[in-house]
């Protein structure tokens, strides 16, 4: 991310969110009113378009042609982590830590989560921009969220914790959407031992890039281009793991790992009847803390 801007593909991940809730009741995945207040006016005014089935299409193929699949696999992955973070909710877990919240707004628009303390973890860049726009737009910083801001380069999550009294004792949903394949080795397992100190039955639901994406980027749809494109953007994918190595790298976190699919799966799970292809490389897992 530029030092001076906020993230781009947070960006596109509320104007996904946007064009969803624009669809009828009946036909939408999931509702996000919230979304299109973080984005440009030119994407503002495209989703307000996107109502027109004509304009609709087309604004779906030009996202399909630039980025292949990240669009339904986008939708799919928010529901697929809605539904997972409701099931955790049910399962007792008592706080929701979001590292890398971005333009996460499953704190508004979940209403099983309006009465559960939230904590925001982000750059000061997004952080401030969000809270911002909640407070022009919407009209108000939601009661039941904090925003916690942390600059890698300056301090790690122990010490954000500590300056903040972090309750570790409490079964706690922590959501890291989006972010790992942004970071270091080294940060990945400092972040995973940081997740470990928490309680017992704590779900850990995060998404990762198959390795092999940044290794081999011609071995999946898009891959080559995707990665070209997020170079410019000044948001190159730094890390990924293979999946069959998952398990056993989480267990030395005492994290087992529940559930782990691709893209083509939760596509499948969540969006059967759009067959949109590519972005088969993200994958979206779920362990808990034993």
């Amino acid at each position: 991310m530029k030092a001076d801007k906020t993230s781009r593909t947070a960006q596109y991940m509320a104007l996904f969110r946007a064009l969803e809730t624009i669809l009828d009741k009946k036909d939408r995945l999931f509702s996000d009113p919230y979304a299109i207040h973080f984005l440009d006016p030119k994407l503002r005014f495209a989703t307000r378009m996107s109502k027109y089935p004509s304009i609709r299409k087309y604004i779906q193929n030009t996202i399909q042609k630039k980025i292949p699949g990240a669009f339904s696999s986008g939708l799919a992955r928010t529901k697929y982590i809605d539904k997972l973070l409701q099931t955790a909710v049910l399962d007792g877990v008592q706080q929701v830590i979001i590292l890398g919240a971005g333009f996460d707004t499953r704190a508004l628009r979940l209403d099983f989560l309006k009465s559960i303390p939230v904590i925001e973890v982000d750059h000061p860049n997004t952080s401030n921009y969000k809270i911002e726009t909640y407070k022009k737009r919407i009209g108000q910083v939601p009661e039941n969220v904090s925003f916690l801001q942390i600059d890698f380069n300056k301090q790690d999550l122990e010490q954000l914790a500590a300056q903040h009294n972090l309750d570790f004792t409490k079964p706690t949903a922590i959501i890291w959407e989006g972010v790992t394949n942004y970071l270091t080795e080294e940060a990945i397992q400092n972040t995973f031992s940081f997740i470990s100190k928490f309680a017992k039955n704590s779900h850990i639901l995060f998404t990762y890039v198959h390795k092999e994406i940044i290794e081999n980027p011609k071995s999946f749809v898009g891959g080559e281009k995707l990665l070209t494109d997020l170079d410019k953007l000044e948001e190159r994918w730094t890390f990924g793991f293979m999946p069959n190595e998952l398990s056993n790298y989480l267990n030395q976190f005492n994290i087992k790992l529940i559930e782990d699919l691709g893209a083509t799966e939760y596509r499948e799970k969540y969006l059967p009847n759009r067959s949109e292809k590519g972005y088969e490389f993200y994958r979206t897992a779920l362990g808990i803390k034993q």
